[in-house]
Order: structure tokens, then C-alpha cells, then sequence
């Protein structure tokens, strides 16, 4: 039996035990059917050694509930921020992290057989040259080096200019602090605030949503793809059934709900000639498709981008999937408003309608009118207005059904007598 360890190699995995684990399931041991027992129980002991302050054990008749309960207006960080600081590492990794730093902090600037030779003579640390130079432009694509071409040798130094900038920029730390709460790729001010030894004394943020930093990492692929106009392959696991699928898209934009916090991918779906979209939580990979140097294909980006934005305005959340064949429905509600005292009613109709026109059709009865892709994602909100509601039509029958359904629904709940039935739709069925 392998020992336990606290260190990941695969962040992927992390990502999906944390989010499926603690954060949107309250499972017990024999509720975890994806992976074995042992599985579960070093998860379970990696994430509470992680964020051990923030877990919370329910227990129930089959044993006990493990989530994870964050107030984050009370946080001074994420602490979702320390799943990214735990990758494994072998013992030269660690050994040749230590002594190329400390041997560069002088200033000098030696290639990598230099180093080599130093790592020897000085730490008695025999490594080969290929390893010693794969390191040291591992460290320059990450930031840390320099790396120059002086005649035919090329040199290593540190590379200062972060620090340097930190340190004449006062405000700068403050501005870290901030933008570790309240933006994407909030754990980069994580990792440089911490590197200078500075504590957020100053921000909270009300309505944060920590969960986010978990899918840094695709968002960050998706932007480079956005960002160079190519396609990508997604990697995509059901929210609902699990089964993980791929798709190829062009990735257009983000939308970010100001409700729920979820954030989703716009993108066009060429084969179906519809834009899509695809909750960012489900996402477990993403690959691009071409190198975004085509100028032919640059345009068609560009194309797309403009009919979005044209269809953004029939969009009620994220759903493209009009049911006719313009791929647009049409709701019509009328509602009874006592005037004037509940003059707020009709505000609420223009102010949260999304831009659907508001009639006074006569004395205390208005009328709200919106085409949209999807009608069903309207539901929610039309239901706000049960009880005033005289009359609901929608071109998409299916929506007007399940509207007067959940009625049903709720008068057999709540023990109410069933009123007179007034729409047509249902005696049809």
C-alpha cells in the first residue's frame, strides 16, 4: 500500500474532488461511487489538511457529511488559493530549485555548463549538464531567469525587474491585495503579495465566489484561444450524468451570471452553424485546433463576434435554443397592477424585463412582451408575478404547459383548491 501524501502531481484531479467533493456535494464515504474507498479517503484527508479551518463534518444516519463553509466577506484571501501550491516534486527538482537561485544571487551571469561545474565545486551536487540547462529554461519561460545569447554561449541571471517594480511602487501591494479578491487569476496577487511578505489588511469583498479560481486554468486557455482566434477541442463532463463528452467550438466570450456567480463559454459551433454555451465547471480541458495565423480565418472571427452581439439582445441568460424556426419565441404576459399604489410592478416589469416593451392596455391591466431564444429560462421570474398574472402566451407551447403545470404542482403541495382552469394549452394536451 502506497503512503499517503499531501503533494499532487495532476491538478485536473484536485480541481474535481474539490469541486465535486466539498463544494457542491454534502457526500458521505458510500455516497463517493467514482473511485475506490482508499481514493476517497486520501482525498478526504489532502483537502482537510488544506482547508482543514474552513471544513464542517454533519452527521447523518450513514455516517457523516463533509463540506466546506466559507463566509467570504470575512476572508482577507481565497483559501481555495492554497489547492494551487501543493504540486509534488522529486528530490532533484527541490535540490537544483534551491542551489541555481542561491548560486545566481550574486549577479553573475554563467552558462549552463558554468552551473553545472559550480553546482560541483560548491554544493558538491553532481548533476548533468542537459538537466541543469532543461531547469534553467524551465525558470525562463516561468519568470525567474534571464536568459541572454552572448556570442555563441548563452547565459542565465536572475530576473529582478518583478522585485525591482514591486519595490518602488508603494500603492502596488495594496493593489495585490485587492486584486487577489476580485478578479480572475486572483491567486497571481496571492503568490506576489506572500512573496513580499504582505497581508491584505485593507479589502473584503461581499460577494465573492471562491470557487472560481478553480477553473483559472481553463479560463486561461480560452482567453490565449479568444486572444488568437483559433478553435478548440473542449473536454466537457454532464453536470447531470457525469458521462464526459468533447466538442469543437470557436470560444467567443465569457458571461458571468450576477445571480448564481456561474461563469460560461460563448462559443460558435460551426458543424450546427448556432452559438452555444458551456458552464466553465464542467469544462476538464481544453484544446486548440490550429495556430491562428490565417488571415481568411481571423476575418470569420471577427464576423462572428459582430452577429453575437447582435444576438446577445435575445438572449435572456445563455440558452441559443429557439424552438421555432427563426429561432426566436415570443411570451406575452398581462397582469392586473392595482394603480397606483403598486406602480413598483410595472418598474419591475421595465426594469428587469431586459428590454421587453410594457403596455398599459387599459385601467390596472399592463401587458409585457420579449422574444427571446429560450423562453424557458424566463420562468423563474415570471413566477415572481403569480397572482397578478391574468394571462401567459408563448409561441413555444411547451413553455406555456409548464408554466401551468408547476401551478398544479403547487396547489396539490399547499392543499388549495384548483381554480378555474383558464388556459387552452393545458386542456389540449
Amino acid at each position: 500500500m502506497s503512503d499517503f501524501q499531501e503533494l499532487i502531481k495532476s491538478f485536473p484531479k484536485t480541481r474535481e474532488y474539490v469541486r465535486d467533493f466539498f463544494v457542491y456535494g454534502f457526500k458521505t464515504r458510500d455516497e463517493f461511487k467514482e473511485k475506490s474507498p482508499r481514493t476517497y479517503d486520501n482525498e478526504r484527508r489532502r483537502l482537510e489538511s488544506w482547508l482543514g479551518a474552513y471544513v464542517r463534518k454533519d452527521h447523518v444516519p450513514k455516517g457523516s457529511n463533509i463540506s466546506l463553509a466559507i463566509d467570504s466577506n470575512l476572508l482577507d484571501t481565497n483559501p481555495l488559493f492554497q489547492v494551487w501550491k501543493t504540486k509534488s516534486f522529486t528530490d532533484n527538482d527541490i535540490v537544483l530549485h534551491f542551489l541555481i537561485l542561491d548560486l545566481l544571487q550574486s549577479g553573475d551571469a554563467p552558462s549552463a555548463e558554468e552551473i553545472t561545474e559550480h553546482l560541483l565545486t560548491k554544493y558538491e551536487a553532481l548533476f548533468d549538464v542537459q538537466t541543469v540547462r532543461r531547469k534553467c529554461n524551465a525558470y525562463v519561460r516561468e519568470g525567474l531567469l534571464q536568459k541572454k545569447k552572448i556570442g555563441k554561449t548563452v547565459v542565465f541571471s536572475l530576473d529582478l525587474s518583478l522585485a525591482k517594480w514591486l519595490r518602488s511602487n508603494d500603492n502596488m501591494l495594496d493593489a495585490l491585495a485587492f486584486y487577489q479578491m476580485a478578479e480572475c487569476f486572483g491567486v497571481v496577487g496571492n503568490h506576489l503579495t506572500q512573496q513580499s511578505d504582505f497581508q491584505n489588511q485593507s479589502f473584503r469583498v461581499k460577494h465573492s465566489f471562491c470557487v472560481h479560481t478553480l477553473e483559472d486554468e481553463i479560463l486561461l486557455s480560452l482567453l490565449d484561444a479568444m486572444n488568437r482566434k483559433i478553435d478548440v477541442r473542449l473536454s466537457i463532463k454532464g453536470s447531470r450524468n457525469g458521462i464526459t463528452h468533447t466538442a469543437e467550438c470557436t470560444p467567443l466570450q465569457i458571461f458571468t451570471s450576477t445571480r448564481s456567480g456561474r461563469r460560461f463559454l460563448c462559443g460558435y459551433l460551426s458543424e450546427k452553424k448556432r452559438f452555444s454555451c458551456y458552464r466553465l465547471d464542467t469544462v476538464k480541458d481544453v484544446s486548440p485546433l490550429s495556430a491562428g495565423t490565417d488571415p481568411a480565418s481571423q476575418d470569420v472571427y471577427n464576423v462572428l463576434l459582430s452577429t453575437l452581439e447582435r444576438n446577445k439582445k435575445y438572449l435572456w441568460g445563455v440558452s441559443f435554443q429557439g424552438t421555432s424556426r427563426n429561432h426566436l419565441d415570443k411570451l406575452t404576459m398581462k397582469i392586473q397592477v392595482r394603480e397606483p399604489c403598486e406602480q413598483y410592478i410595472v418598474d419591475r416589469l421595465r426594469q428587469e424585463g431586459r428590454g421587453g416593451a410594457v403596455t398599459k392596455l387599459e385601467d390596472g391591466i399592463w401587458q409585457y412582451e420579449k422574444e427571446v431564444f429560450d423562453c424557458n429560462e424566463m420562468l423563474p421570474w415570471i413566477r415572481t408575478f403569480i397572482g397578478r398574472i391574468l394571462s401567459l402566451q408563448c409561441t413555444d407551447k411547451s413553455v406555456e404547459r409548464r408554466f401551468y403545470r408547476d401551478l398544479q404542482a403547487m396547489y396539490r403541495m399547499y392543499q388549495i383548491d384548483n381554480p378555474e382552469r383558464t388556459d387552452k394549452t393545458e386542456s389540449n394536451d
